[in-house]
């Protein structure tokens, strides 16, 4: 069952996204407006380091009302390769600079109202090179044991589905075991 989309105009554009209104037709032959947010792709990263920690940022988010904890992220800039972006962030956002990245996965959080793609990627070492010169980002910085990941994903403590996501995987490729039911 394919809808097809016959035109789109936008709505409302900036510099981060746009917002367009599409025709689509459903299989039956019926046609809908559908709103749309077209974004810039996301580059997400954090460090595991050797004691299995993991560096999240505690913070506050104001659409939903909501704390949690949230790997490094951010839009990766026109011409900007998509791991650069990921390093960048993190150093950014936490004063810690990345060795090599790997990437982790690739996911569409919410891919019936946006086209949005969140790239997450992950390093095993990391060099503490100062404050985060964005230190508002978040309320703290800290490194959490891996295997609390999936108690805290449990409560509720990462609210992001993405994060959790990764989280739970970084969880399993460096643990090697389920703790969930």
């Amino acid at each position: 069952m394919q809808w097809t989309k016959h035109n789109e105009q936008t709505v409302y554009s900036n510099r981060w996204f746009s917002v367009n209104l599409a025709d689509v037709e459903l299989p039956d032959g019926r046609h809908l407006d559908h709103f749309l947010i077209r974004l810039r792709p996301v580059a997400v990263a954090t460090v595991v380091n050797e004691a299995n920690e993991v560096l999240l940022l505690w913070r506050h988010r104001f659409i939903t009302d909501s704390w949690g904890w949230e790997l490094a992220a951010g839009v990766v800039e026109d011409g900007e390769d998509i791991a650069r972006a990921a390093a960048r962030e993190l150093e950014e956002e936490t004063g810690w600079r990345p060795g090599p990245l790997r990437h982790l996965m690739s996911v569409e959080p919410s891919n019936g109202l946006t086209d949005a793609r969140h790239h997450v990627y992950w390093a095993d070492e990391g060099e503490y090179v100062g404050h985060p010169v964005d230190d508002f980002e978040s309320d703290r910085r800290e490194w959490v044991p891996l295997k609390l990941v999936p108690d805290i994903v449990a409560r509720g403590e990462v609210p992001a589905a993405n994060m959790a996501a990764a989280l739970l995987l970084l969880h399993h490729l460096r643990l090697g075991q389920d703790t969930l039911p």
